[in-house]
């Protein structure tokens, strides 16, 4: 349940494949594939790995017709839905939606004439594919930058909702929008000003936001904010590095915010002088260990009499320390005093042993 009196911004549901993004859907999270697409066996595997991961819907490169060509095998074979990125060429476009992809990334600074837009939008309503017109900073048409002195906010709306309209003109509302700048406040602004100028839903995320951790920082402030406002129906957390980080990354965002829960929580102290125990340690082996689960549970390794125990008990399993030992708690009540060369060992066999009912739980229904 979403927490801190957070109300989602509704939106107009469309259906990529098999998800629903937007209306009561929950938040779907998405990444794309740094494989070659002409190269389908491994661009398949990126994505069997992007799903074990979580990721729900996988993003492809079309930059020419052989990678066009290629999207048949791939989305025949993917275990989620695929949507090809068309940049330059309309019909790459037209021949992704033969091939089977299940939506398209128009960019609108520099896919050409309206035309060409006419004949995609053909395409797409044969197929019933919805359109994601992906507006980036880096990417805004020329008058645009020379009207607004810029990538502003006001140019990235301008334009998204210039492509909105002739969609609309060609009565055609399989629609998904997206405002991407590198800068947070930028992206931010842009989000809150197309909101209330349309009614579809919005795919998020701050762009080229960089290395694995400062992307990782960069992104969570972005889609924290625009998630506490409401706004996002979907999200790509755009990192430099495996796509498979992308999706753990965006994961920890929407639980942070009470969104979306996927795997195992670990909460951890930051440890201080009354720390007695080799918290840091103990803490990455238990996030180590638990990183296979699934279940939604959160586990607090705490270090002293402080906040330990408090945070422990509200945790549905936690430890403790003390010096050179600390408390067992599972649901709130001290299970047991243990060495600390033993409590790994008893935290870890405590929660893999409750996942398995869980799922037990989910199968028997």
């Amino acid at each position: 349940m979403p927490s801190l009196n957070m109300v989602r911004r509704r939106t107009r549901p469309v259906r990529v494949g098999d998800v629903v993004v937007g209306g009561d859907a929950p938040v779907a999270v998405q990444s794309m594939c740094n494989t070659d697409t002409r190269d389908v066996a491994a661009t398949l595997t990126q994505i069997r790995a992007l799903a074990a991961a979580g990721c729900e819907l996988v993003r492809v490169a079309v930059p020419d017709r052989a990678a066009a060509a290629a999207l048949g095998a791939i989305t025949s074979a993917a275990p989620v839905p695929v949507i090809a990125d068309i940049h330059f060429h309309h019909t790459l476009a037209l021949a992704a939606v033969e091939a089977g992809a299940h939506g398209l990334r128009l960019n609108p600074g520099n896919i050409g004439a309206r035309w060409k837009v006419a004949e995609v939008v053909a395409a797409a309503r044969e197929r019933q594919v919805p359109i994601r017109i992906g507006v980036n900073a880096g990417s805004l048409e020329t008058e645009l930058l020379e009207r607004h002195g810029g990538p502003t906010p006001e140019a990235l709306v301008a334009s998204a909702l210039g492509h909105v309209r002739i969609l609309e003109d060609l009565d055609y509302r399989e629609i998904k929008v997206s405002l991407k700048g590198s800068r947070v406040p930028q992206t931010v602004a842009a989000y809150r000003l197309l909101a209330g100028q349309c009614e579809y839903p919005l795919h998020v995320g701050i762009t080229e936001a960089g290395t694995v951790f400062r992307g990782a920082v960069k992104s969570a402030v972005g889609l924290g904010v625009l998630f506490y406002l409401g706004l996002g129906d979907t999200l790509r957390v755009s990192l430099t590095g495996d796509p498979v980080e992308e999706v753990r990354v965006a994961y920890w965002i929407l639980g942070a915010l009470g969104l979306r829960r996927r795997g195992v929580e670990v909460i951890s102290c930051p440890t201080c002088g009354r720390t007695r125990i080799g918290l840091v340690q103990l803490a990455e082996e238990v996030e180590r260990r638990l990183a296979h689960l699934d279940a939604p549970l959160t586990v607090a390794v705490m270090g002293c009499e402080v906040n330990g125990p408090g945070e422990a008990r509200e945790a549905d399993f936690g430890i403790a320390g003390g010096k050179g030992e600390g408390l067992l708690f599972r649901h709130g009540e001290i299970v047991r005093k243990l060495p600390e060369d033993q409590l790994v060992d008893a935290l870890v066999a405590e929660v893999e042993e409750e996942a398995r009912r869980l799922d037990g739980c989910t199968t028997d229904n």
